[in-house]
């Protein structure tokens, strides 16, 4: 071998390491020449003057590409041996496949010059301290990184012009597959079909990934497998936000053909490694895009139209979305002190408020407040519902149709321009076609300036599908007029939602502050419509609930009139007569006169006729307790009656008064004087006499 020389009975006494590597798995697989050669550099170590014992392998990189060695343990392992001088030498069929990166490779030069390691190849021993040696090691170093760097630009070159033919096969998405002529079909399989269609419809109908994952519960979704040992197999599982994400952002369900939608970067992590991470990059920088490559699931439109929503979703982006929740104004409701956001916070059920977002993080003003939502919510809906008059509607519709001129002179203007080029490179080729094939000098001529009107004509085509891209569809007048006539039904309508009135609010409303009032009893909203303008209204604030409004008035002054004459029920059927109202504007009720009359001291009519007392006055006659009179009207021995308040009336004669006192004397329990205080001298009847048992036994 070049260079035996170079080593000594120092290199021999450490150890010597034989390094083995390949880039793939697929190479370890398939290339086993390359394995074996590696592995037979144990023998060119022995013969080479190493004790079988001090020669040890490293073959924990097998599979592993040599570009970086953040993921190589095994060259890591070797590196550290070889710091500590441990290593007499280190063997590789070449120095390629110690690293192919020259910043680790120069490491390891470095570690073994400082050491005295021997570097050995194929091609000979390298002692990195002589200067020949080093300098042949880098050069070796440095092409074969370069020639990474030209191998690689050939394989992505022809994957380039491969990919703009859309002929590039790549793995497809679930529900797409290619066919035997190698043509991409959708799914033959009924059922995955229809699982990826339903995806985009329940997206279209909750407007959410999340929605899709909801309607999506308890049911499967199909995943196909690649690589490994279930490659081309078709799996079920559970629809996550992650892979709902990845189908509505996959352009290939659209039928288009697309390369270079992601790009991979080396970035240093915090620990100092260099690490590969994949980007999206911007639709404007990709590639390739061959738009009706193959049958999709929706139109192209239709995937724009998702993508536009699902960065309106993205909440990280400032995006206030439509939420759950009964509060209308969620997510376009700002506070009109400090600027901030206001959040809703719901209090159980559909109760909640609206409090600025500045009160959570501290930063208070003084002029930040709180509102209920249904005030706010209800001010907010009938200024929207209002503003939908027939002279309103008119001017809308009005607009609508002076926008569809605007959009319909803009895309004439970019439809007569692709005209005038279609026009120009149909000229061209007919002046380049009856040119003589013989007469070089004028059909190059005539080819380069055929050539230049087709990249005109490409250009008018692109500029054309830009401006249709850029101009929304409007819907047609008539489609206008049945939306704006039939939207007051439609938001009072049971089946639509609180999201769905949200979505109808934002079509036309822009965003609410709530502004500063120095009435405390009132609130001052601002609205901003989308087409510019913008409305203030005042409203009354909702009192608390622990606070009673104030009864109005005239009917205060009717009760305070009738009350100590006419039952509360008599009250309440006078009041609902002329009509008034408690101060939280609710009919009268029992319960409210009731709280009338306590409040303003109202003595309620005495229930008790002419020739009646109460249970209250019989006992104070009698000069007994009430509990008394309670025992003899349970038992039958006092008639009474009860009143429209359901108060117990005693019918009070005097033969009754008699009858109760007579009830007094006897009673020995009430008149003391009645008890008996000595022992009776009669016998007791026999029924009366104590039984006694017979004897069980002799005494």
């Amino acid at each position: 071998m070049n260079g035996e020389h170079k080593i000594t009975s120092g290199h021999r006494a450490r150890t010597a390491l034989v390094y083995l590597r390949q880039s793939t798995l697929v190479q370890v697989r398939e290339h086993t020449e390359s394995t074996m050669r590696q592995y037979a550099l144990a023998d060119v170590a022995v013969s080479l003057g190493w004790a079988p014992r001090d020669v040890e392998v490293i073959d924990r990189d097998l599979g592993l590409s040599g570009t970086s060695a953040a993921h190589r343990q095994g060259f890591r392992d070797l590196m550290s041996r070889v710091c500590l001088g441990e290593v007499g030498a280190v063997l590789g069929l070449e120095v390629s496949r110690l690293a192919r990166s020259n910043a680790d490779l120069a490491r390891l030069a470095e570690m073994a010059r400082l050491t005295g390691t021997l570097l050995i190849d194929s091609d000979g021993v390298y002692d990195l301290s002589d200067f020949n040696d080093w300098l042949v090691l880098g050069l070796k170093s440095t092409m074969s990184q370069a020639e990474l760097h030209i191998m690689a630009g050939r394989l992505q070159a022809a994957k380039l012009a491969a990919a703009e033919r859309g002929e590039l096969r790549a793995p497809l998405p679930v529900g797409l597959v290619y066919d035997d002529g190698g043509m991409v079909v959708t799914d033959p399989d009924a059922e995955v079909r229809a699982a990826v269609a339903d995806v985009f419809a329940c997206f279209a109908a909750a407007g959410s990934a999340y929605g899709v994952v909801a309607a999506f519960a308890g049911r499967k979704f199909p995943q196909r497998a690649y690589g490994g040992a279930w490659a081309g197999q078709l799996r079920w599982g559970p629809l996550t936000h992650h892979r709902v994400l990845q189908v509505l952002k996959n352009p290939a369900y659209a039928g288009a053909y697309v390369h270079g939608r992601h790009v991979t970067r080396k970035a240093i992590d915090a620990a100092g490694n260099v690490r590969t991470v994949t980007a999206e990059v911007p639709r404007a920088q990709w590639k390739v895009l061959i738009k009706d490559h193959h049958p999709g699931y929706v139109t192209w439109e239709e995937y724009l139209a998702v993508e536009a929503r699902l960065a309106a979703n993205w909440t990280a982006s400032g995006a206030r979305t439509v939420r759950e929740g009964s509060a209308l104004c969620q997510g376009i409701i700002y506070c009109g002190s400090c600027g901030g956001p206001m959040v809703a916070n719901y209090q159980g059920g559909d109760r909640a408020n609206y409090e600025c977002h500045s009160r959570r993080d501290g930063k208070k003003a003084p002029g930040c407040r709180g509102i209920a939502t249904a005030a706010l919510d209800g001010a907010v809906a009938r200024v929207l519902l209002d503003a939908l008059t027939p002279e309103q509607v008119a001017l809308a519709l009005a607009a609508a149709d002076e926008v569809t001129g605007q959009h319909q002179r803009a895309g004439r203007a970019a439809e007569l321009a692709l005209e005038r080029a279609r026009y120009d490179a149909d000229r061209a080729e007919r002046a380049f076609s009856q040119v003589e094939p013989e007469n070089r000098l004028v059909a190059r001529t005539l080819e380069a300036r055929w050539e230049a009107k087709l990249a005109a004509l490409a250009e008018a085509e692109q500029a054309l599908e830009s401006a249709r891209a850029a101009l929304p569809p409007l819907p047609d007048r008539a489609s206008l007029a049945a939306i704006a006539a039939d939207l007051p039904a439609l938001w009072h309508a049971p089946t639509t939602t609180p999201r769905d009135r949200k979505r109808l609010l934002r079509t036309l409303i822009a965003d609410v502050t709530l502004l500063p009032e120095p009435d405390r009893a009132k609130a001052r909203i601002g609205i901003r419509w989308h087409a510019g303008t913008a409305d203030q209204l005042i409203i009354d604030r909702p009192r608390p609930s622990g606070i009673p409004a104030v009864t109005p008035s005239p009917a205060a002054d009717l009760i305070r009139r009738l009350g100590p004459t006419a039952g509360n029920d008599d009250l309440v059927a006078i009041l609902a007569r002329h009509g008034h109202l408690t101060g939280a504007g609710r009919p009268f009720d029992v319960k409210a006169v009731q709280w009338v009359r306590r409040v303003y001291g109202i003595p309620v009519p005495s229930p008790v006729a002419a020739g009646e007392v109460s249970v209250k006055d019989a006992a104070r006659q009698l000069g007994c307790s009430p509990g008394v009179v309670y025992y003899w009207i349970e038992t039958g021995q006092l008639e009474t009656r009860r009143s429209s308040g359901n108060r117990l009336c005693i019918p009070w004669t005097p033969d009754t008064e008699a009858e109760c006192r007579a009830r007094i004397a006897a009673s020995g329990h009430l008149n003391p004087a009645a008890r008996r205080t000595r022992p009776r001298k009669t016998p007791r009847c026999p029924a009366e006499q104590p039984q006694m048992s017979a004897p069980t036994g002799n005494i």
